[in-house]
């Protein structure tokens, strides 16, 4: 699509640097020098008339080279014709008519170059046309010629210039060939008394001589032509600021009103639609119903083809032909690319009625991210109430992806800002900034770390700032299993529960309790359960540690045994070492 689009854009911007030499090239030369002569100035005119006597006189040397030239490929004609009467068989004489159907066609060429050079005008234009039967593309495509024609007009000069710079090149190389051929035959001439053999090169030497003759005529005539066009575009030169103020009175006036027809359209059917779509039910509904939605696609596809249609009838009403036929290619280029682009056509359509793959208040996933879809248009408003932003993409970023529906109680992100969060890989920080491409967290002495947020998610954040939980487990003696399920953990949380009051942790924890967690190889394993609220987040590390303190306080005030594990070593003899 985006390589459409681009051709599109590329062509329009061609036709709108292009207009201004449209409007030079199509002055007529009456209107020119009308308009020319009234503007000028006395200096102006001298300078014009002996800018005419240069280019009269540059165009009867061409003629005189023409002339030349003719005659010297009559000459040669001539010769081939003598030739083909002596001729003594069927081969030679097809050879020699090889020649001559090539001489004729230079001889016509030189007739019409002379006649062209003369009368300044296409002698073709004269020639009656035959009559065509009706054709649809035929006639689809005359609604463009205009332009066509005007943009192969821009590049006539440049395409001519340009083959009598190959043709100069070619007769150039050609030339030192035909006078080394020419010689070559003299210098054999002068050196042989051989009679058969001098008359058979004295047949041969005019043919070379003739074909060296007319390829310099060919280099002077080319000079000449080439000498007139760079003298044709000095005059151009001069002449810019005149045709540029042409411009702005006719075509450059042409697209202004072009211009102002498309901006009346445009407010106007806004207008329209703005006044009635408030009287339609439903018009200030969240998400908007499908009606209204049909409404609005109506309304922008009716402001497209107005906008068009406006355009044209401007163009229409001036009788300005070629750039109503600059429109119409336009137009075809699009229809062109649309062809290819229709079923992503539809796939938008039916995410702005609101029946495609994603719809408006479900809750997609993009860029790795949820969002829930906001408002669909031609461009699509995303938000996650979590991460506290709104994305706005272009509704092509749609097409391919689906939405659900949404539960009321589901998250939108793991956490939000200021959460504090422990990562899978032990960080533990608080949340200062987000969004959908980095994640920000502020550890505990004020070093920053950053996350692309892809990797956040990827390492399961846990959050604490809505409520959290620490087990500390802690062992004591064998000494003490008589009262290891009973009496002691009673005791210890009974003392945990008396320092959290002191320490003034008491009004933000929701749960406390001591079981026994198992009997281990050498110790009786006890475990302290702790639940905290959000708000003591900040502080997990510390609470952690507490925690392990008030339980050896607890062992010390209680006389319980902390055991440490131990080796037994059996040794020879039964004994036993530990």
């Amino acid at each position: 699509m985006k390589k459409y689009i681009a051709l599109i854009i590329t062509a329009l911007i061609t036709a709108l640097i292009l207009l201004p030499c449209i409007a030079i090239s199509q002055e007529t030369p009456a209107a020119s020098s009308a308009s020319g002569a009234a503007a000028q100035t006395l200096g102006k005119a001298d300078d014009s008339s002996t800018f005419e006597a240069e280019a009269q006189q540059n165009t009867l040397e061409i003629l005189r080279s023409i002339v030349k030239s003719k005659a010297t490929l009559k000459q040669r004609m001539d010769e081939k014709k003598q030739a083909m009467d002596k001729a003594s068989s069927e081969t030679e004489r097809q050879y020699l008519n090889e020649e001559l159907a090539a001489l004729d066609k230079q001889m016509a060429d030189a007739v019409t170059d002379f006649e062209m050079t003369a009368t300044g005008v296409e002698i073709g234009r004269f020639v009656a046309k035959k009559k065509e039967r009706f054709d649809w593309k035929d006639e689809l495509l005359s609604l463009a010629e205009p332009g066509i024609m005007e943009l192969k007009r821009l590049t006539v000069k440049a395409r001519h210039k340009s083959k009598l710079n190959d043709e100069l090149a070619n007769y150039q190389e050609l030339l030192p060939v035909a006078i080394k051929a020419r010689t070559r035959v003299e210098s054999l001439l002068s050196q042989t008394e051989d009679q058969a053999l001098v008359t058979a090169l004295k047949d041969i030497l005019p043919e070379y001589k003739g074909i060296e003759s007319q390829i310099k005529n060919k280099v002077d005539l080319v000079q000449l032509k080439l000498e007139e066009i760079k003298r044709q575009e000095a005059s151009v030169i001069d002449s810019t600021q005149d045709s540029v103020k042409r411009f702005f009175r006719t075509r450059g006036l042409y697209l202004f009103l072009a211009i102002l027809a498309c901006i009346g359209v445009v407010l106007l059917i806004k207008g329209l639609y703005h006044t009635l779509i408030r009287l339609v039910p439903g018009y200030k509904l969240e998400y908007r119903p499908f009606h209204i939605r049909v409404l609005e696609l109506v309304y922008r596809l009716m402001m497209l083809v107005l906008t068009v249609l406006a355009v044209m009838a401007v163009f229409y009403f001036v009788e300005d032909w070629v750039l109503l036929s600059l429109t119409i290619i336009f137009i075809m280029g699009v229809v062109w690319a649309t062809k290819y682009t229709l079923p992503m056509y539809l796939d938008k359509s039916k995410l702005m009625l609101n029946v495609g793959a994603v719809r408006e208040g479900e809750r997609m996933i993009y860029q790795g991210v949820a969002w829930r879809v906001k408002n669909i248009n031609f461009h699509t408003l995303l938000e996650n109430p979590d991460l506290g932003i709104t994305l706005r993409i272009p509704i092509m970023e749609l097409i391919g992806k689906t939405s659900r529906r949404c539960d009321p109680h589901e998250s939108w992100f793991p956490c939000r800002k200021n959460d504090w969060v422990i990562l899978s890989d032990g960080t533990r920080g608080g949340v200062t900034h987000l969004s959908h491409e980095t994640v920000e967290l502020v550890l505990r002495g004020g070093a920053k770390k950053t996350y692309q947020t892809a990797d956040f998610l990827a390492m399961t954040p846990l959050n604490l700032s809505v409520n959290f939980r620490i087990k500390v487990p802690f062992g004591i003696g064998y000494g003490h299993q008589k009262d290891a399920t009973t009496t002691i953990p009673e005791l210890l949380s009974a003392f945990i529960q008396e320092q959290i009051e002191k320490e003034g942790y008491a009004d933000d924890l929701l749960n406390l309790r001591v079981e026994f967690a198992q009997a281990g190889a050498s110790s009786l394993d006890l475990v302290v359960i702790t639940d905290f609220k959000g708000s003591q987040a900040p502080v997990y590390n510390r609470l952690t540690r507490s925690i392990q303190r008030w339980c050896v306080d607890a062992a010390s005030q209680y006389n319980w045994d902390i055991p440490f594990p131990q080796i037994a070593v059996h040794l020879p003899g039964d004994s036993v070492m530990s």
